[in-house]
């Protein structure tokens, strides 16, 4: 099965991303200037794990809660 990671633009996380959620982000996506990947969910499960380790994870309001959200991949969506 495969996830959908994909930046949370309405998450002020900048303590995320400058503790290192740039280089994990780039580290998934192959390029920190990409908004999305579909990835394994078992991959994104794991990098989500070492992502709620950094700094300012959980900082963000109720409706943006992290930095980068999970979800599912739409069936007519290539990939």
């Amino acid at each position: 099965m495969f996830v959908k990671l994909s930046i949370d633009f309405e998450n002020p996380a900048r303590v995320w991303w400058k503790s290192g959620g740039i280089e994990l982000w780039e580290g998934i996506t192959g390029d920190a200037d990409a908004n999305s990947v579909v990835i394994e969910e078992s991959l994104a499960n794991s990098w989500i794990t070492e992502a709620e380790k950094l700094p300012g994870w959980f900082d963000g309001p109720d409706y943006a809660p992290n930095p980068v959200n999970r979800g599912d991949v739409d069936p007519d969506e290539d990939f």
